[in-house]
C-alpha cells in the first residue's frame, strides 16, 4: 500500500485536533454508529480540560488505496520537545492557520523546525466562515513568515486550501462547494512524497525511537519510523545510544501499527512504517533500535535546551501528609526521573542536600502540567519560583529573550507598552492594527521579565488581552528586573480562619483564602495593599458580652477570595516563598533561604 507520513502543526486553538476528528470520520475510520468523543485525539484528562494538545499522538487513515499516517503535534512552545522529535518521522506538514488571527508565535516556532528539515508545507486557512475572517491577509502573512524563516523556492511555492474544520469541509477556492475534505486528502497524496525509506527495505533494520509509552500488559513501548529494512515479531535486535554504545539486546515481542484511534498488532514492519515495538527494558527516546549487524546509531534531531528551572521538594508544612499518599523525596525523585526519560525537553538534577530536585524545562506551562499530573497521582510537593537559566559565553552572561505577541484593545495598548518596555526591559519590535479596535504589539522581552507578568497583564487589559510568547534568542544580561511590587499578608497563628477576623482585615489587601480554612504560621493568606509584608491574625474572633442591643450585630460579608491556578501561583511567588501543592489544595507560604540560595537569588536579580 502507498504510504504518506504527515504532521499537522498549528498555534494553540486554531482547530488542529478538530480537523483530525473530521479526517478520521470522513476516511471511514469509525463505524456508522460508533460513539466518538469530541476532539478524540485529546486522550489525556488535562488536554480535554484545557483544550490544548500536550502530547504528540499518531493516527492513520486510508484514502483511495493510500495509507496516510497523521501526527497531531502540540501547538504550545513549552511542549516543543515533542515537536522536534516528531518532525523527524514525517515527510510533509499541514500548517493550519486561523483565517482571522493569522500566523501566531507558536506557528512560527513549529514552522521554523519543519522548514529547517526541508519539509514542503501545505497551508490550510481554517475558520474562513467566521465573520471576522480575512483569509487573503492571513495568506500574505504566512508567505511573509516563510520568507523571514529562510524558506527555499519550493517551500515558498506552497499550495493552500480554505477550510472549516468544525464543519468538515476544505476547498481550493474560497467560494467552493463546501462539502467534504476530499480536496485535502487528494492534495496530501499528490504533494507529500512517499517515504524515501521504502527504497531501503532490503537493508539492515534501523529505527530511531521518538516517543516512549507504556502498556499494562506488554510493558515499555517505543514508537518511531522504520528507516531501513524489515522487522518481524520474534526477531532479536539491539538498542544503540547516540554515542554508538550498546544498551541492550532484546527479542521483539510485539509490533503495533496505528489504525484509526487504536493500535493493531502486525506481523512485519517495513521501511517507512510508523510503528511501536515492545520487548525492551532499558532503551529509551533518541536510541536506535537496529539489527545485530549494525554498529552505528542514527542521528537524532538536536533538542533546544531548557530555559527555566524550578525546585521540587518535599512538602514540609504543618499540613503535610493530610491529602496525599506520596510524600517521600525518594518517591518524588523516581517520578521525576521517569518523566525526564519520556520527555527529552526536561532535565532533572539532585540538589546538594538530596531533599529537593532541580527540574529544568521550557516554560511555566510545561512545569504546571507536570505538577498538575503529579498532584492528581497523589503527590505532595513544595515548588519554588521559576528561575531563568543563564549562560556564560566568552566571559559574558547571556539570558533567554522571548518574543511576546500581544493583542489588546486600543485603549490599553499604552499601559501594556509602558510595563513591557519599562521595568521589564523589553524592546518594542512592531505595533500595528489587528482588526476593529485591536492593536497587535510584538516585543522582545527577557524571560525573567515575563515570569509573573500574566496576572498583571490581565488586570491592565481588563481580562481582554491575549499574550503569546515563544523563545527568540540568547542575549547579554539586561541587568536587574524588579519582582512583585506588592507585599503579602502572612498568618502569625495556627488554626482555622475565622470570617470575622478576615472581614476586619479586608482593608489591608485582597485574600487568597476564605473562612473556615486551615492556616499555619508563615502561610501566605493574601496580597498586601502596600509593598511590605504584614503579619496578621486570621483567628481573632469577636469579643462577646452578655449585653444584647439592637443594631450591634453587624452582618459579616466577605469579599470573594482570589483563586489562583497552579501556573499563576508559581509565577506569583517571590524567591523567599514556596507553593505547597497537594491533591486537594494549592497554598502559598514563606520559607527561610539558606546562604547558598540567597546568593543565587541575588545573582539572578
Amino acid at each position: 500500500m502507498d504510504l504518506r507520513n504527515i504532521a499537522i502543526i498549528a498555534h494553540v486553538d486554531h482547530g488542529k485536533t478538530t480537523l483530525v476528528d473530521e479526517l478520521l470520520k470522513q476516511s471511514g475510520a469509525f463505524r456508522e454508529n460508533q460513539q466518538v468523543a469530541e476532539r478524540a485525539m485529546d486522550s489525556n484528562d488535562l488536554e480535554r480540560e484545557r483544550g490544548i494538545t500536550i502530547l504528540a499522538k499518531n493516527t492513520s487513515v486510508e484514502w483511495k488505496g493510500t495509507r496516510i499516517n497523521i501526527v497531531d503535534t502540540p501547538g504550545h512552545a513549552d511542549f516543543g520537545g515533542e515537536v522536534e522529535r516528531i518532525l523527524s518521522m514525517v515527510d510533509g506538514v499541514v500548517l493550519l492557520v486561523d483565517a482571522a488571527e493569522g500566523p501566531m508565535p507558536q506557528t512560527k516556532f513549529v514552522t521554523s523546525k519543519a522548514l529547517a528539515l526541508g519539509l514542503r508545507p501545505i497551508v490550510v486557512l481554517n475558520k474562513v466562515d467566521k465573520p471576522d475572517a480575512e483569509p487573503d491577509r492571513a495568506l500574505d502573512e504566512v508567505f511573509d513568515l516563510f520568507a523571514s524563516l529562510d524558506a527555499d523556492e519550493d517551500q515558498l511555492d506552497f499550495p493552500h486550501l480554505y477550510a472549516s474544520g468544525r464543519n468538515g469541509w476544505c476547498d481550493p477556492e474560497l467560494d467552493g462547494p463546501r462539502k467534504d475534505l476530499s480536496a485535502l486528502f487528494n492534495l496530501v497524496v499528490r504533494h507529500v512524497p512517499a517515504p524515501k525509506q521504502q527504497k531501503r527495505a532490503d537493508d539492515d533494520f534501523r529505527m530511531l525511537a521518538t516517543t516512549l509509552g507504556a502498556d499494562p500488559f506488554v510493558g515499555r513501548l517505543l514508537t518511531g519510523r522504520v528507516e531501513s529494512g524489515r522487522l518481524k515479531v520474534g526477531a532479536t535486535v539491539q538498542a544503540l545510544s547516540r554515542s554508538n554504545q550498546k544498551i541492550e539486546q532484546f527479542r521483539v515481542t510485539r509490533i503495533q501499527a496505528f489504525r484509526g484511534l487504536g493500535q493493531q498488532d502486525i506481523e512485519e514492519a517495513v521501511a517507512g512504517d510508523i510503528v511501536s515495538l515492545a520487548g525492551m527494558s532499558k532503551a529509551t527516546v533518541a536510541d536506535t533500535i537496529c539489527a545485530l549487524a549494525v554498529d552505528e546509531s542514527l542521528p537524532a534531531q538536536p533538542i533546544d535546551p531548557p530555559t527555566i528551572t524550578v525546585t521540587f521538594g518535599i512538602n514540609d508544612s504543618p499540613l503535610a501528609g493530610r491529602d496525599g499518599k506520596k510524600v517521600q523525596s525518594r518517591v518524588i525523585r523516581e517520578r521525576l526521573m521517569k518523566e525526564a526519560e519520556q520527555n527529552v525537553a526536561i532535565k532533572v538534577t539532585d540538589t546538594p542536600g538530596g531533599e529537593a530536585f532541580e527540574v529544568a524545562g521550557r516554560g511555566e506551562l510545561q512545569m504546571g502540567v507536570l505538577i498538575e499530573n503529579m498532584r492528581r497521582e497523589g503527590f505532595e510537593l513544595s515548588i519554588s519560583r521559576p528561575r531563568v537559566l543563564l549562560r556564560e559565553v566568552d566571559g559574558q552572561t547571556m539570558e533567554p529573550i522571548e518574543e511576546a505577541t500581544i493583542d489588546v484593545d486600543d485603549d490599553y495598548s499604552g499601559a501594556v507598552i509602558e510595563k513591557i518596555t519599562g521595568a521589564r526591559k523589553g524592546e518594542l519590535v512592531e505595533m500595528r492594527q489587528a482588526g476593529a479596535g485591536k492593536t497587535r504589539i510584538i516585543a522582545h522581552v527577557p524571560s525573567r521579565g515575563l515570569i509573573g507578568y500574566h496576572g498583571e497583564f490581565l488586570t491592565d487589559t481588563r481580562g481582554t488581552g491575549v499574550l503569546n510568547r515563544v523563545f527568540h534568542a540568547w542575549a547579554p544580561h539586561k541587568g536587574p528586573i524588579p519582582g512583585r511590587r506588592q507585599g503579602v499578608l502572612i498568618s502569625m497563628e495556627n488554626g482555622t480562619s475565622v470570617a470575622y477576623a478576615l472581614w476586619k482585615l479586608e482593608d489591608r489587601g485582597k485574600f487568597f483564602i476564605g473562612a473556615q480554612e486551615p492556616v499555619y504560621t508563615g502561610m501566605i493568606l493574601g496580597e498586601h495593599s502596600r509593598d511590605n509584608d504584614l503579619e496578621i491574625n486570621p483567628l481573632k474572633g469577636k469579643q462577646l458580652t452578655n449585653v444584647r442591643a439592637s443594631g450591634t450585630d453587624e452582618a459579616v460579608r466577605l469579599t470573594t477570595p482570589v483563586t489562583m491556578s497552579l501556573e499563576q501561583a508559581i509565577a506569583y511567588i517571590d524567591d523567599d516563598e514556596l507553593v505547597e501543592v497537594t491533591p486537594n489544595a494549592i497554598r502559598l507560604r514563606k520559607r527561610h533561604l539558606d546562604p547558598h540560595e540567597r546568593k543565587r537569588a541575588a545573582k539572578q536579580a
